[in-house]
């Protein structure tokens, strides 16, 4: 049988193992709400940015793009961080505009101008 004294002294020692677990526990929620923020927004987000740096990486003569700014044209020149669009043509002159190559949203199919 435990005095009271003995008691005392087991309670003691077993109170921080469990203000331990508490602790744990109470931390699982936020890290939980972590884990979930990342694989929903910070992780799609990465692979879109990955996806658009190939995208601009991959630009070259000839592509039809569209631009962040609704810029539909016609890749002329590729320049390290610059291209020129060719977006409209009157008989032989050609107006073209320089853009960076970041702002390129899409690359569009072959033909894609004409057909508009």
């Amino acid at each position: 049988m435990l005095t009271s004294n003995a008691l005392a002294n087991v309670l003691a020692q077993a109170a921080p193992a469990a203000g331990g677990e508490g602790a744990l526990m109470g931390m699982l929620p936020i890290l939980l709400m972590f884990v979930i923020l990342y694989f929903l927004m910070i992780r799609p987000q990465m692979k879109r940015q990955k996806e658009h740096k190939n995208l601009v990486a991959a630009l070259a003569k000839g592509d039809e793009v569209v631009t962040a700014g609704g810029i539909l044209g016609k890749v002329v020149q590729v320049n390290d961080t610059y291209i020129s669009l060719e977006v409209a043509r009157e008989g032989e002159r050609a107006v073209e505009v320089l853009v960076q190559k970041t702002a390129v949203q899409t690359v569009l199919p072959k033909g894609t101008i004409k057909a508009l």
